[in-house]
């Protein structure tokens, strides 16, 4: 993707341009940070946004949590994203309507966002908002995410992802796997 999408503002409302601005909440100077990170990768690129622009942070959990070991965490979110599932979660962003602009951080997930996202994007209106992807993948790059979010956030402005390879579980779970198979215990 080489230029920003954008998502109209107030298309289907009814509203003039100056109408729907009069309706929307002041938004804050600084930007909200918000992200689902299982391993860690996310959550550092999170860090970094937070820090370069005095931005709010605000982690995604689900109120179950996911599992520790990897694969049962990839058979738990299949499930979840072929049943259309959408897991609750912990907590919500209080006043949202406050801010303007919302960077959105979460990992690739069988070439999809997490289910927790797509909960997050329902549980909160981002109408009017700029929205701001930033994406970590384990190589097969953004899938279907960034249309998972425009889905759920149409009256908001989406702008270019960031996205950053890390796939350091999957990568470090298949060299030790590699090693174990030559491990001479157990033959």
């Amino acid at each position: 993707m080489t230029a920003a999408l954008s998502l109209p503002l107030t298309s289907g409302l009814g509203l003039s341009a100056s109408s729907a601005a009069a309706q929307q909440a002041p938004s804050r100077a600084a930007p909200l940070v918000v992200y689902f990170s299982r391993t860690g990768n996310t959550r550092v690129v999170a860090g970094q946004i937070r820090r370069a622009h005095g931005a709010d942070l605000f982690e995604i959990e689900p109120a179950a949590p996911y599992p520790e070991d990897y694969e049962a965490v990839v058979r738990q979110a299949q499930a979840e994203r072929d049943t259309g599932y959408r897991p609750p979660l912990r907590a919500m962003v209080a006043d949202i309507r406050s801010y303007g602009v919302v960077f959105i951080g979460f990992p690739i997930w069988g070439m999809s966002t997490p289910p927790v996202i797509r909960s997050f994007l329902a549980g909160h209106d981002l109408s009017g908002k700029t929205l701001i992807p930033f994406v970590t993948h384990g190589g097969y790059g953004l899938g279907d995410s960034i249309s998972v979010v425009a889905a759920h956030a149409p009256q908001s402005r989406l702008l270019e992802p960031f996205t950053m390879r890390a796939d350091q579980e999957r990568e470090t779970l298949s060299q030790v796997s590699r090693w174990l198979g030559n491990t001479p215990i157990g033959r």
